[in-house]
């Protein structure tokens, strides 16, 4: 049974940073997608990035793009959001995700951690 599991999240001012892991268990971690997604109070669910399942690529949203950077540590079986620039309008909880298919760096999301608060003071 694969898990997820976030960490890093907290009480930063606008302009600071923040570094969220993702640990996964439950299977192994070479080899497939990983992405992080945020949810503000009274928002639904957005895409905030993704990694591919090699580490070569990533993607982001444009609301972060430039600031957020992801990668992966597959020794660690450990993905990271590293959050710089924070602004208010980045407070919301984070998710980690992980599609059940390897090497498919399209493959639907399945797997979700329980998130990780981040709130950004102006």
């Amino acid at each position: 049974q694969v898990q997820l599991e976030e960490s890093g999240g907290g009480l930063v001012q606008a302009g600071g940073s923040l570094r969220l892991s993702c640990t996964a268990s439950g299977r192994t971690f070479s080899g497939y997608a990983m992405g992080w997604f945020r949810q503000a109070p009274g928002k639904e669910r957005e895409f905030v990035g993704k990694i591919t399942w090699n580490g070569v690529d990533t993607r982001y949203a444009e609301s972060v793009k430039g600031r957020f950077t992801i990668s992966r540590d597959n020794a660690k079986n450990t993905v990271y959001l590293q959050m710089n620039s924070l602004k208010p309008e980045d407070t919301a909880v984070y998710y980690c995700t992980a599609p059940s298919r390897p090497y498919d760096n399209y493959a639907r999301m399945e797997y979700w951690g329980k998130g990780t608060l981040v709130t950004v003071s102006s």
